[in-house]
């Protein structure tokens, strides 16, 4: 099997991207359910982690997909973002390091199904993890985060630690109508929590060429949001589909199908964002 960090364009990874002494936090988010969330959230951290860059990723679903799709098991997640949400264990003694070098996890357990009512009942409840993440989340590139599909408190953890929010997009019927809601939560989020929160990009996933209505979506989109997504779209793929029952993102899986050069592509993207990024704070400075 060949390195994916020969396939990320060195142009593209932005060699200064984790150079800050505090890492770059981006939450993958949408409130719908089944559109490539988790998947984008392992295949991203993967092909980061294969051009060099440290990178954690936090399992905020209790589902724990993100978690499984990297090979831990379940008698590795005793400690997990539950007890570091409700203050039962600090950040480090939850991360477990997985089978890719420079590639933790921080993973869910079933416990974090009662997360979003015991939270309610703590002191600062919508920036707990933030105040985790502040006090022992430095010696990282990037975190990210892989939201639960919904709007709850544990999203709103996410969007108030994050920088930057990542929006995986399904290419079907009505995904505007359901992505404005979103985006309506992180203006909001914006203004009341977070003043520094913005949308890195959205990413069109499951896209099929062949089928009209995708290229209709995709059309429409990008119409709407304009530069803020992403040229690289993530197709529909059977690899894509299998490489989690595996325990392993889809890049490790099967590095020459065509969902990992898409997942490849997409982070030699983000990478240069997130570059252009600190440039341009640079010159703001």
């Amino acid at each position: 099997m060949s390195n994916p960090s020969s396939q990320v364009s060195p142009e593209n990874t932005g060699s200064n991207a984790g150079s800050e002494t505090r890492p770059r936090i981006l939450a993958i988010s949408n409130q719908k359910g089944g559109v490539g969330k988790t998947t984008t959230t392992v295949n991203l951290a993967t092909a980061m982690a294969a051009v060099n860059k440290r990178v954690l990723v936090i399992d905020m679903d209790p589902q724990g997909n993100a978690s499984t799709s990297l090979g831990i098991d379940q008698k590795h997640r005793n400690i997990n973002i539950y007890h570091v949400l409700t203050g039962d264990a600090a950040l480090d003694t939850a991360i477990v390091p997985t089978t890719i070098p420079n590639l933790s996890v921080i993973t869910s357990g079933v416990d974090l199904a009662a997360a979003e009512i015991e939270l309610i009942d703590l002191e600062n409840r919508q920036a707990r993890l933030k105040e985790a993440l502040i006090n022992q989340g430095n010696g990282w590139d990037f975190i990210l985060i892989d939201c639960p599909p919904s709007l709850g408190l544990l999203t709103l953890n996410a969007l108030v630690a994050a920088d930057a929010v990542m929006v995986p997009l399904q290419a079907e019927f009505l995904a505007l109508e359901g992505i404005s809601h979103l985006v309506k939560t992180i203006e909001r989020v914006k203004k009341t929590f977070n003043p520094n929160l913005e949308i890195q990009g959205i990413v069109l996933t499951m896209v099929d060429k062949r089928n009209n209505l995708s290229e209709m979506v995709e059309s429409d989109v990008r119409e709407f949001f304009g530069a803020k997504v992403y040229t690289t779209t993530i197709p529909r793929n059977v690899r894509i589909s299998e490489a989690p029952s595996h325990g392993k993102p889809v890049l490790i899986y099967d590095l020459q199908s065509k969902g990992s050069r898409a997942y490849l592509d997409l982070a030699g993207e983000v990478l240069k964002r997130e570059q252009n990024h600190i440039m341009n704070r640079g010159v703001a400075a």
